[in-house]
């Protein structure tokens, strides 16, 4: 049976862990403010000159030129911020995956020794309902341990989606630039 001391600490652990993931969230936030930040400073920096190299156009051929030789950069940076933006989610969703992974394993680790313990003290007779009770916890840990693989690949998979499709627009925007 539980102690009050163990309870106690248990409490204590799932505390500091929810802190932890706490501050491991606020910490993407800030990365991904910071990263807004800096790019409305560039955005705005680039629009007045922009601006001025707008108005100092002398004829409609000189003005096509100045916003086809403004596409591309503005696709490629684009491409970046959204890549910036996927790193920072992503890096805070793998910390986030495996406090959570940890956790989980300490916890299935605990009731299966807590299982094992109640099996020891069980009764005559109880075999059988001891034995249904381990099946049952290792088949949910087979079903937890399929969840995480299927959305480990998931995630495998739309990253690499992304990077696709991040490489085919940087590509398709450099192509259509050299065509003008």
């Amino acid at each position: 049976m539980l102690t009050v001391e163990q309870v106690i600490a248990s409490h204590k652990a799932n505390i500091e862990t929810l802190f932890g993931l706490t501050n491991k969230a606020f910490e993407g936030v800030e990365k991904i403010v910071e990263l807004n930040l800096t790019a409305s400073k560039a955005a705005l920096s680039e629009v007045a000159g922009h601006t001025q190299s707008i108005l100092s156009v002398k004829d409609a051929q000189e003005l096509l030129a100045l916003q086809s030789s403004l596409l591309q950069p503005l696709a490629e940076k684009t491409a970046a911020y959204s890549r910036h933006l996927y790193d920072i989610a992503s890096g805070a969703s793998a910390e986030l995956t495996k406090t959570v992974e940890g956790q989980a394993a300490d916890a299935q680790k605990k009731f299966a020794g807590l299982v094992d313990s109640a099996a020891k003290n069980a009764p005559a007779g109880s075999e059988a309902a001891v034995a249904i009770l381990k099946s049952s916890v290792a088949a949910a840990n087979n079903a937890l341990e399929s969840v995480q693989k299927a959305v480990k690949q998931a995630t495998d998979v739309a990253e690499a989606n992304f990077n696709a499709v991040a490489a085919t627009a940087t590509n398709a925007t450099k192509a259509a630039a050299k065509k003008r």
